[in-house]
Order: C-alpha cells, then sequence, then structure tokens
C-alpha cells in the first residue's frame, strides 16, 4: 500500500523566519559539535585546500548528484512523496536569495561534521565511511514517513564521503553539497511558481 498523496490542506507550514532560524541555529549547533570533537577527541580535522581541479571535481559531483536525483525522483515514488513534502516545507516560504542560505549553511556546517570531522574519528576506511554516512542520513530524517528521503541523503553521504577519501580534500564534497542544495532549490522554483506561501504576513 503506497501512501496517501502529499495534502498541502493538512499541512502545518514554517515560515520563512522559522525555515531561516531553523537553518542558522542548526548550523551553529553542529559547528560547535564539530568544534567540540575536535578540541576532546584532539581529531585532525580531514584536510582542505584550494585548487580549480577540487573545484571541478566539487562541481561535476554535485551536478551529478542533482541528476541522480531527479531520477530517483521519478523512478521511486515512496522517495518522490516523502521529497515533495521536505521541499515545500523548507521551500515554500523562501524567496529566492534565500536559496543562497539554503545552499552554504547546511554544505558547511554538515560537511565540517560528517566529513571533516566524524569521518576521520570513525576511520578513514569502509566502516567510517558507511557510519558517517548512516548519520547524515538520520540527521534528514524528519518522521518514520520520511525513511525514504533519509535512505537517498544516505547514499549521498556516501558518495561525498568517498569524494572526500578520494581526492583527500575536503573541498570537493563542501562544493558539491552547496551546489547540490542550490540546485535542488532553483528547480523546486522554478517548477512551483504559482505557490504561495501560506503565511504571507510573516517574514
Amino acid at each position: 500500500m503506497t501512501d496517501p498523496p502529499f495534502d498541502p490542506l493538512e499541512t502545518e507550514f514554517l515560515s520563512r523566519r522559522q525555515v531561516l532560524t531553523a537553518l542558522g541555529v542548526t548550523a551553529v549547533i553542529l559547528l560547535v559539535i564539530s568544534t567540540l570533537w575536535r578540541k576532546l577527541g584532539t581529531i585532525a580535522l580531514f584536510p582542505w585546500h584550494w585548487n580549480w581541479l577540487a573545484v571541478l571535481f566539487g562541481v561535476g559531483l554535485g551536478l551529478g548528484i542533482t541528476g541522480a536525483s531527479s531520477l530517483v525522483y521519478r523512478l521511486w515514488p515512496s522517495y518522490r512523496l516523502s521529497a515533495d513534502f521536505y521541499l515545500r516545507l523548507v521551500l515554500k516560504p523562501l524567496n529566492w536569495f534565500d536559496l543562497i542560505w539554503l545552499g552554504l549553511l547546511p554544505g558547511l556546517s554538515e560537511e565540517l561534521l560528517f566529513r571533516g570531522v566524524m569521518l576521520p574519528a570513525l576511520g578513514l576506511n569502509g566502516f567510517g565511511l558507511l557510519a558517517s554516512s548512516l548519520c547524515f542520513g538520520i540527521l534528514h530524517m524528519n518522521g518514520w514517513k520520511q525513511w525514504p528521503y533519509a535512505v537517498w541523503a544516505t547514499c549521498i553521504g556516501l558518495l561525498l564521503g568517498y569524494s572526500a577519501l578520494a581526492t583527500q580534500n575536503l573541498l570537493v564534497p563542501i562544493i558539491a553539497h552547496i551546489l547540490t542544495n542550490l540546485m535542488s532549490g532553483l528547480i523546486w522554483k522554478f517548477q512551483h511558481p504559482d505557490e504561495e506561501d501560506v503565511h504571507p504576513s510573516v517574514s
């Protein structure tokens, strides 16, 4: 039996201020956890350095993840329902400029924690890659009905973690993550131009 289709009338949407506050607070919490984990565990941050090859790899990976997500969206009905709910909940109240924060805040804070600190802490091997990716997926699980979204987030975590291990550069998954979030937001906004915020009076 499949889940019932998404009904926007039965969903309590967040306001723009609530979404942006949640993004900011979550980013700060993840950064604090990363900092404390590094200091208390004497863990060296996964190396990162700026070079154009890393930028190109990151952009290519981000575009690849965006394309793969679109394919999974078309082929997996349960994921489509889960993604529709999650994206509408987060993106509906935001304006086009807000998408910059949607890319930067999670992209930087989540990569710093999951690939920058957790991966070397758990081991730069298959176990560390799998465990950090599972934790990354769980972070994106907003209730049990969102398990397909969490499963796909885990798969993306594996790709991001592997890219860090393969290139020995944290900049690659950071750029890929930021670009993926930004592209997802842009695509959703383009595909839903007529949707209005259900809380137009709340900024």
